[in-house]
């Protein structure tokens, strides 16, 4: 008898042993690629990457496995899925377990097979390849679950039923939640922006650097990172500078009114025709705008290609150069606004304050005679 209870406590330590061991590697493999794709410098390509991921699956599904044949559980599985009876529980428990284990190790070598085929065909964008793996996952997940719920219960329709009734009870209180997730399916089906996009939502401005489910991740010009729930973006002019792959840009400038605004324009457009940062076609335009105050505004634009703030910004200043340049060459004054001072009189109204000057002094020192009063 002591001996059978020693044979047996052997037993269970060996198989505690081996799954402490199992578990170990399995852990232990997911976080050293894990850690080898995410550190710095180190690039590898598509083929590597599918490699890599169906090496993390095989190691994570051969793990279950040998932990399903250490522990006796073939048969337990089998008449679980078999016979639906509470005896069963325990089994059924383990192969939940094991679906939904088996549906976390799939998702990642998923999406590495989609990047794979998808990655070489430049019809394929990235915004459309991260709304192929997004589907494909909530598929796969969906399928599990109701997998797993199959197993705990005979009458599914009866479930489904409930299920929907507590879904009504769910999406009223996570409301705002939930019509975030609506509207980012939305903007992944709809396009107004991709990742890499230079947009301007509402009063933000900045480089789109990631679209989920339910928020969008723009990079300002001022180095911060901002999160915008998709329900607000949606419900917000959005603005893409970027999407048509070219930007026009304008800049006002003044001329004097004794000046010929037709040979200033001329003159404006020789100017930016002959810059690099500008595109010819379309041929840079300038047209007047308006009277200012005190000089005729004209409005110079000119087109980039491939659109971002930097090539903006550079451009503005190459125009700015070259039309100040111009003008100075051609003789053509760009004015200033000029102003009047005024002064109040005793008798309530305004008067242009004069310029006082002081005569020269006489020989004997005293005021002229025409000394300012």
């Amino acid at each position: 008898m002591i001996d059978a209870l020693a044979s047996v406590e052997s037993s269970l330590f060996t198989r505690l042993l081996v799954t402490a061991l199992v578990v170990v590697v399995v852990l232990g493999a997911r976080y050293g690629i894990n850690r080898w794709r995410r550190r710095d410098g180190w690039s590898s390509g598509r083929r590597t990457e599918l490699l890599l991921s169906v090496v993390l699956a095989a190691v994570t599904g051969g793990g279950i496995l040998v932990l399903v044949d250490l522990w006796e559980l073939v048969g337990p599985l089998a008449r679980s899925y078999r016979n639906l009876g509470l005896q069963d529980l325990a089994g059924r428990m383990l192969l939940a377990v094991v679906i939904l284990a088996t549906t976390y190790a799939l998702t990642d070598l998923v999406g590495r097979i989609i990047g794979e085929f998808t990655g070489t065909r430049s019809s394929i964008s990235e915004h459309q390849r991260e709304i192929i793996y997004r589907l494909t996952q909530v598929t796969l997940y969906t399928l599990a679950i109701l997998v797993v719920v199959g197993l705990f219960t005979r009458d599914l329709g009866s479930l489904l039923v409930g299920a929907g009734f507590l879904g009504i009870v769910v999406g009223m209180a996570a409301r705002q939640t939930l019509g975030a997730m609506l509207a980012g399916f939305v903007l992944m089906f709809s396009r107004p922006f991709e990742i890499g996009d230079w947009v301007q939502i509402g009063d933000r401005e900045g480089i789109v650097t990631e679209i989920t489910i339910v928020t969008t991740r723009i990079q300002t010009f001022d180095g911060e990172y901002v999160m915008l729930p998709n329900d607000e973006v949606s419900g917000q002019p959005i603005i893409n500078r970027t999407r048509k792959g070219r930007l026009r840009i304008e800049v006002e400038v003044g001329v004097d009114y004794d000046a010929d605004p037709e040979h200033a324009a001329e003159v404006a457009r020789e100017a930016v025709t002959e810059l690099d940062q500008v595109l010819n076609v379309p041929t840079p335009q300038v047209v007047g705008k308006r009277f200012g105050d005190s000089a005729v505004v004209l409005g110079v634009r000119v087109w980039i290609d491939n659109p971002s703030a930097r090539r903006m910004w550079r451009a503005r200043t190459a125009v700015i150069e070259a039309v100040t340049d111009a003008y100075a060459a051609e003789g053509i004054k760009i004015p200033f606004p000029q102003r009047e001072l005024m002064g109040r009189t005793e008798e309530g109204g305004f008067a242009v304050a004069e310029r006082r000057e002081t005569p020269a002094p006489t020989p004997d020192g005293g005021p002229g005679d025409g000394a300012a009063e």
